[in-house]
């Protein structure tokens, strides 16, 4: 496969950048010495340990960790990603396929119904100005300023993560295949009534494939956001799941898990947006 000079030059810069943030990292780590200004000795270790420094160390080190010890930790989290030692020590591969999981739950259910919807709303304009309000009303809210509603009604704590994503992946897959339905030319539409297509395949045949470009947008946009709310969500009321695992972390005070577990959140979120990427680009048509 050929490469390109600009995709060498590109690549190039990305190793240069992630060399330079290394370096930084490496040195804004590096052992300080601690002077107290309450007078308290260099050498009190009650006084190091408030501080989050190693007590009796070679000057007294931050408690961020640096790159190697990064590096160490996450080699030893990432040699067994599955094991399961009870509810409270699982791998990290568990936790984050129990969020992917709950993530293909709600986000399903959310297709289901916006995909149908956005059809009605795309094909007939007096029900869109109907409902228009009441969408550009609930678009807006925080997917966790559900959870309280959530957690009343539903008294589940995993049936509520699920919901959270349903309702935050639900508005922008319903408003984008609205637009998309909306959109398709009139004459395409008319040439279908001449023919005296039925509704069934008007929908299969000419609307859907028509707006797929913009229906898989919706789907793209839909499952950031789920993914963004999932985490949150699960470190609220999770008992699993890679939200969890950050907060259960947080409380160890496991700063170098904490950063594993913010990169892989980036890396999966990263792969589903390239997985949707490639599926637009299969369904999108040149005029």
């Amino acid at each position: 496969m050929f490469i390109s000079r600009d995709q060498i030059k590109g690549t190039t810069l990305s190793l240069l950048m992630l060399g330079i943030i290394f370096m930084v990292w490496e040195v804004a780590t590096l052992p300080v010495s601690v002077k107290s200004p309450y007078g308290i000795p260099e050498g009190n270790a009650e006084y190091q340990m408030l501080m989050g420094r190693v007590p009796g160390a070679v000057g007294a080190t931050k408690g961020f960790p640096t790159p190697i010890q990064f590096f160490y930790s996450a080699s030893d989290q990432l040699h067994a990603p599955f094991r399961d030692n009870g509810p409270s020590d699982r791998g990290i591969g568990w936790q984050l396929a129990a969020s992917l999981f709950r993530v293909l739950i709600g986000y399903g259910l959310a297709i289901l119904v916006a995909i149908p919807l956005g059809l009605i709303i795309g094909l007939h304009p007096v029900i869109h100005r109907a409902v228009d309000p009441f969408i550009q009303i609930l678009k807006p809210i925080s997917p966790l300023a559900w959870m309280p509603i959530a957690l009343y009604t539903i008294k589940n704590a995993e049936e509520c993560g699920i919901f959270v994503i349903f309702i935050c992946s639900l508005w922008p897959v319903l408003m984008n295949t609205a637009f998309g339905v909306a959109s398709v030319k009139r004459d395409w539409i008319n040439v279908a009534r001449t023919l005296e297509m039925s509704w069934s395949r008007r929908i299969t045949l000419l609307l859907i494939p028509a707006a797929a470009p913009t229906i898989i947008t919706g789907m793209r946009i839909g499952l950031g956001i789920a993914w963004l709310a999932i985490v949150a969500a699960e470190m609220l009321v999770g008992s699993s799941g890679i939200g969890y695992f950050v907060w259960n972390q947080w409380n160890n005070l496991s700063i170098a898990n904490v950063i594993l577990a913010v990169l892989l959140i980036g890396v999966t979120g990263m792969l589903l947006d390239v997985a949707f990427g490639r599926l637009q680009r299969s369904v999108t048509y040149a005029e």
